[in-house]
């Protein structure tokens, strides 16, 4: 089957982010910051992140395919949002200083796992979700399965099934560059060996349960992404407001897909932003 430029671009991409991976600094403010506890889910151990205060809600940080909890914060984001309130980060299955856990690691089981997670910290508190890219499918499943438990979605360049659809070969090239880059028991190379089915998977969701919702896409042109490119990439986000009452997309063409990278700021005011529809 011929490639599609689509597919030849989101390939070249994740490829440029696996090489990327080791070399890219990070600060430590998080761990300096947080606690950091060792949750057992009797199959593995996750460990997370966390500032409790009490506060109304807890935010929730769900990284993309191939980053730890730690990517949040290169920037500050999460010592932002931690100044007023209770944020949850941590490592899924084979991240950090978290354990294997059962396979296969696609969104359902990333999803079932964050339940878990959130059952641990959330003290009967609504949560807020924060994803990014592969981790704005697995907050997207959870919202989907947990209405009653979210109060408000922000997703940050999150993946979507009208973009992401890799081929089989695809799926392999990728899996091979984190297999080979840092192990077959890396959860990069785990998650991506289930790429095709997650694109799958979430084709079947519902709609998002109707909280607040903002989405942020970068439509920053470069060499491997044009701007049909990145018209595609934006129309995929625009498909998460159906059905919901309030929704938000925010374009940045300052910023690539790491937006809270690149632009932290953008990330943090559009938080407080979404804070302030809250009751």
């Amino acid at each position: 089957m011929k490639k599609t430029k689509n597919l030849i671009l989101f390939v070249s991409m994740l490829f440029l982010l696996v090489s990327c991976k080791k070399s890219s600094p990070t600060k430590k403010t998080d761990e300096q910051t947080l606690t950091q506890a060792s949750v057992n889910l009797g199959t593995h151990q996750l460990a997370a992140y966390t500032l409790i205060r009490q506060s109304k809600y807890l935010v929730v940080f769900e990284s993309g395919l191939g980053d730890g909890h730690d990517v949040w914060n290169q920037k500050n984001v999460i010592s932002s949002i931690a100044a007023t309130s209770d944020v949850l980060s941590y490592d899924r299955a084979g991240y950090g200083k978290s354990t294997l856990g059962p396979k296969p690691r696609n969104i359902s089981t990333l999803s079932a796992e964050l339940a878990k997670l959130i059952e641990q910290f959330a003290n009967h508190s609504k949560v807020i979700l924060v994803g990014h890219s592969l981790g704005g499918m697995v907050i997207r499943d959870y919202a989907i399965k947990n209405p009653d438990k979210v109060a408000a979605l922000l997703f940050i360049d999150p993946s979507h099934e009208y973009y992401n659809r890799p081929s089989t070969t695809d799926q392999e090239q990728i899996y091979n560059e984190f297999k080979n880059a840092y192990g077959a028991n890396f959860g990069g190379a785990l998650e991506a060996s289930c790429l095709i089915e997650d694109s799958n998977y979430t084709a079947t969701l519902p709609n998002l349960p109707h909280v607040p919702v903002t989405v942020i896409s970068s439509t920053k042109t470069d060499a491997l992404h044009s701007t049909a490119d990145r018209k595609k990439w934006f129309d995929a986000h625009e498909l998460l407001k159906a059905g919901v009452n309030d929704f938000t997309h925010i374009a940045t063409a300052n910023a690539g897909h790491y937006i809270m990278v690149d632009e932290p700021n953008l990330v943090v005011d559009s938080f407080k932003a979404l804070l302030k529809k809250l009751p």
